[in-house]
């Protein structure tokens, strides 16, 4: 049963910074591509960051380049995701999710996900 735990989240303060983990198990993490998704109260998930398994090729949601950086560590199967700067509208369950082939910024395309972790900024 493949898995992935998301780690890292919390309550903050705006401007302040966090960074996610997720930490990917059962599968041959190097061969798969993870991406970051976002889902706020009574919204759609939405994309935020992508990496492909070699980490040559990186994604971003366009409203969040700058200051949201995703990375891999294919030794301890985890990918990263710090954030800075964060606003109340970054207010959201932070979801990682795997897929193999090629990477992509479509939720649908991903079958593997994690449960979520919740960050919370306050203004």
């Amino acid at each position: 049963q493949v898995q992935l735990v998301e780690s890292g989240g919390g309550l903050v303060q705006a401007g302040d910074s966090l960074r996610l983990a997720c930490a990917v198990s059962k599968i041959t993490f190097r061969l798969y591509n993870v991406g970051w998704f976002r889902q706020a109260p009574g919204k759609d998930r939405e994309f935020v960051a992508a990496v492909s398994s070699s980490g040559s090729t990186i994604k971003y949601a366009d409203s969040l380049k700058g200051r949201f950086t995703i990375s891999r560590d294919n030794g301890r199967d985890t990918v990263y995701l710090i954030l800075n700067n964060l606003k109340p509208d970054d207010t959201a369950v932070y979801y990682c999710a795997a897929r193999p082939t090629a990477v992509s910024t479509s939720a649908k395309e991903y079958g593997y996900w994690g449960q979520g972790t919740q960050v919370t900024v306050s203004s």
